[in-house]
This record gives C-alpha cells, sequence and structure tokens, in this order.
C-alpha cells in the first residue's frame, strides 16, 4: 500500500525544502517572475518578451501568468529557443541513424523561463520531412503525427523534458511535455478524442491549445499533452504502486520468453521499479493459453472491463492507430495491489477520420469537410496500399465493414468493432493485436464491448456531452488564435468530428 502523502491547501502534495519546484506566480505581466529551485540554487524564471510575431494581446498575456497550463479555456504559450549548429546536428543524426538526440534549449512556459531544458524530436510519421533516410529507431513512437518541415521548426513535434539536465526542475507537477504532431490544423480531433476518453472513465492526458515559437519565428498553433512517461504524471494519476510499460511502435504484444533482453525492441519499462516479469507472464498468457484458459481467467491478469471500455472508446473515435494500429500505440500499466494490467490509450491524432498524409502538414482531416461516405481514405492504408487509398481486399481505410458502420459506431469512413474481431485493416489498422483479436472473439468478452460501446455513445454522443466539448475547444481557437488558424477551417474540421456523434442517430 502507498503511504498517505501529505498535502498542501490546495489538495496537492505537499513539497520538502529538497523538492521545492517552480511555479509562476500570478502577478502583473510586467513584474519580474524569480523562482529559484531548490536543487542547486538555481534561477529557474523571469519573465520574458519573445521576439516572435504575435497577437496575443496583454490580457490574453496577463491571463496566462500563473495559470494552470492544461486550463482549457485559454490559448497558452510556449517559446523555445536553441542553438542553430545543435539544431541541424540533431537533424543530421536522424536522418543518417533515425536516432533521436537531445540538445539544451531554453524554454518559456506562459511567461515562466527555464533553462537548460532537454529538446529532443518526438515522432515517427511526423518526421518523414527531416531527410531522405529516416528510418525510425526502436525508440520511435506516436506512428501518424502527420508531417512537419525543419524549414519551420515550430511545426515539428518535440519532446520538452525540464530535468533532463536541471535536477529536480519541474512545471506544475510536470517534467516533460509533448509538442503533438497533426494532420489536421486545429488538432480539435486529438484535443476532443483525449478529453471524452476522461470523460469514459478511462486514464487520460490532459492537453492545451499553445501557440508555440521557435528562435524568434512565427507562431505556429499546436496541441500539446502530458507525457505518460513522467514519472509525476504517474503518481498523480494512479492511486496504487505498480509498473508502466510502453509498447514500441516497432514491437507487438508476443511473448518471447523470460529474457528481458528479448524484449527491448518491444516494449519499454518507463516508471517503476526495474522488472518484467509482470509483463512476460501477461504476454506469456495471452499468447499461449487455449481458448477456454482465455476466456476464463484473462480477468485474473487484465482489468477486462477498462479493456472492454477502451476497445469501444477508440471505435467511437474512429482511431486509425491504437493498440491495434500499424503504430501499435499503447501503454501497459501494472498494478501491484491488484495484480492486473489495464491497457492505457496513447496517440489520438488520428481520431475523427484524421488522414496520415506523407506530406504537406494540415488540413488533412479525412474528405476535408463532413463526416460521412466521403471519408473514405482516413487512417494508414494497408500493406500494399497507396497511402489514402483502399487496403488489400478493396474495403476503404476507414471504412465500414461489410453491410455497413456497427451499431452505435462512427459513420461510413469510420471504424466498426467488426473491424478489429475480423483484422479487416479498417481505418489502415493491422487486426493482428493478440490481445484485442482474441478478446473480441470470445462472446463473453466482446458483449462486454458492445455494451460499453452502446453506452457511450449514450452518455457521450446522444447526450450532448460531446458536442460541448467540442464546442468549447472550437470557440477558444476561433476567440484566441483566430490569428494562426482560419475560420473556414476551423469549421470544417469542427463539422468533421461532429459528424461522428450523430451518426447513430
Amino acid at each position: 500500500m502507498r503511504q498517505s502523502t501529505p498535502t498542501d491547501s490546495f489538495g496537492r502534495p505537499a513539497r520538502t525544502p529538497g523538492q521545492a519546484r517552480s511555479r509562476a506566480a500570478a502577478k502583473p505581466i510586467a513584474a519580474v517572475l524569480v523562482g529559484i529551485l531548490a536543487l542547486g540554487g538555481l534561477a529557474a524564471c523571469s519573465s520574458t518578451t519573445s521576439g516572435a510575431s504575435s497577437a496575443l494581446s496583454s490580457e490574453q498575456a496577463a491571463a496566462l501568468v500563473g495559470s494552470d497550463f492544461y486550463d482549457t479555456s485559454l490559448v497558452h504559450s510556449i517559446t523555445i529557443d536553441f542553438d542553430e549548429a545543435e539544431y541541424q546536428a540533431i537533424l543530421d543524426a536522424y536522418t543518417a541513424t533515425g536516432d533521436k538526440d537531445w540538445i539544451s534549449a531554453t524554454v518559456t512556459i506562459d511567461g515562466t523561463v527555464f533553462e537548460q531544458v532537454g529538446l529532443r524530436l518526438k515522432g515517427n510519421s511526423s518526421l518523414r520531412g527531416v531527410g531522405s533516410d529516416t528510418t525510425a529507431s526502436a525508440d520511435t513512437d506516436d506512428s501518424g503525427d502527420g508531417s512537419a518541415s525543419t524549414d519551420d521548426p515550430e511545426t515539428l513535434p518535440w519532446l520538452i523534458r525540464l530535468d533532463k539536465y536541471v535536477d529536480g526542475q519541474s512545471y506544475e507537477d510536470r517534467t516533460e511535455f509533448i509538442v503533438r504532431g497533426n494532420t489536421t490544423e486545429s488538432s480539435l480531433n486529438e484535443a476532443v478524442a483525449l478529453e471524452l476518453i476522461g470523460l469514459s472513465g478511462l486514464v487520460t492526458e490532459k492537453s492545451a491549445a499553445v501557440r508555440l515559437s521557435v528562435n524568434g519565428g512565427d507562431e505556429a498553433l499546436r496541441l500539446v499533452m502530458e507525457s505518460i512517461d513522467d514519472d509525476l504524471w504517474n503518481d498523480d494519476t494512479f492511486s496504487s504502486d505498480g509498473i508502466t510499460y510502453k509498447a514500441d511502435s516497432t514491437g507487438d504484444y508476443t511473448y518471447r520468453g523470460e529474457d528481458a533482453a528479448d524484449y527491448e525492441d518491444i516494449f519499454d519499462q518507463k516508471t517503476g521499479e526495474d522488472d518484467l516479469t509482470p509483463l512476460t507472464s501477461f504476454l506469456d498468457f495471452i499468447n499461449n493459453s487455449d481458448d477456454a484458459t482465455f476466456s476464463a481467467e484473462l480477468g485474473n491478469y487484465l482489468d477486462v472491463d477498462a479493456f472492454a471500455t477502451y476497445l469501444a472508446m477508440e471505435d467511437l473515435t474512429s482511431n486509425a492507430d491504437d493498440i491495434d494500429g500499424r503504430g501499435n500505440n499503447s501503454y501497459l500499466r501494472y498494478d501491484s495491489e491488484t495484480g492486473l494490467m489495464t491497457v492505457v490509450a496513447w496517440d489520438a491524432n488520428l481520431s475523427f477520420g484524421a488522414a496520415n498524409v506523407a506530406a504537406g502538414g494540415g488540413g488533412g482531416q479525412a474528405g476535408g469537410g463532413q463526416a460521412g461516405a466521403g471519408q473514405a481514405g482516413a487512417g494508414q492504408a494497408g500493406d500494399g496500399a497507396a497511402a489514402g487509398g483502399p487496403p488489400a481486399g478493396g474495403a476503404a481505410a476507414g471504412g465500414p465493414p461489410a453491410g455497413g458502420a456497427a451499431a452505435g459506431g462512427p459513420p461510413a469512413g469510420g471504424q466498426g468493432l467488426g473491424d478489429q474481431a475480423a483484422g479487416a485493416g479498417a481505418g489502415g489498422m493491422e487486426g493482428n493485436n493478440v490481445l484485442a483479436t482474441r478478446f473480441l472473439a470470445d462472446s463473453t468478452f466482446s458483449a462486454l464491448t458492445e455494451t460499453a460501446t452502446a453506452a457511450l455513445t449514450a452518455s457521450l454522443y446522444d447526450s450532448g456531452d460531446a458536442q460541448a466539448v467540442l464546442d468549447r475547444w472550437s470557440a477558444l481557437l476561433e476567440e484566441q488564435a483566430s490569428d494562426l488558424i482560419a475560420t473556414d477551417t476551423l469549421q470544417s474540421e469542427a463539422d468533421t468530428i461532429a459528424g461522428f456523434f450523430t451518426s447513430s442517430n
């Protein structure tokens, strides 16, 4: 059992003098903001003025100082400054080897300045424009981030790690911030999907709309989110001690024996004491148990209700790149108290029909407008298929199974439950994840998923709650980021998402 942790007057974990973490103070924007990190007495933050072109009003700038970074009533601000030669060096390294090297940067988050911050590229298909030979290393993740240009570093996907070079450096109880890639210009699809996952009762990551500028350049509208790799995120998210494992994009859920070395290219342990035994035991069971044993005993290894909800949410948000997608995007959380694994959703930037295009950046929402039959081509093409075209077998990537969309599922162009069970490749899915395949092939477990889908359709879509989430995000961007995204583009991308909410009616 985890020992209870003292809390402050806001219910946050109390900090000892040696664990003080920097926070922006709510002071007038012209005031000097100085936070002293307890570790080494490093001056962590001060007021700063970016040289980037900005339509940020003085009122908006003042509101950001001291605000909660994941306050979704605000478009937040991040500026990054680094040495251009070091930037070119990491581009060259990625082009040559696929490795993502770290550089040191100065990062300003909503007015708080951090020196000696770790910064590296993050993504896989999002980095196709980095060089002519961008073979991904085993460390790559979030496949399907879209594309970006190295000439405009504010468009690239980044991992910001505040404590890479300065022990204990953090901001609002987070050490890592992920600047996401997306083929849509608004990133509404991922922001809304993440929030809906949370409303379903599952673990999710918070996200924030952000004005991002690099080395004094123009601002770009980006989505920044929490990192599951962050120890502080895990501490805040899970009530029990445990271990968090990440499935590599180049890996799978196969069992490879008990030797930890055999899993280096398919799973990484991110938090907890070094121990792959819970993982290997789980993989052994889901791969090697017979059908009767799998049905009777899976509940001893996996939170089956949470997994049924996970599958339902990935289906309802039409995520083409989930546990069963080509990016193998997921985490496994082992609860030391219950002994159960939980699949933690990760990488939702292909949700709601967004297409994984090889170039061109924003505006990649499948169909370019309203959801519906015109969304064929959403997601990744299956093996041997042209990008955006139908996979082998003739079904449009992202299209419905034979006979139309699954009951309670997304509109034509979305992915139905039948696609996962049959491994039809809908939405670009490979359909060969052993856990998803066996789970949906079992009548009891598939019934759980169907029940979860129906319940979530009613509670999120039919109730109007999902539309309210979308409306709030859309209004935020229209009111505070109209200089960064065209109104018609924002409306078109919002309309596409909204089409998924009403398709079952």
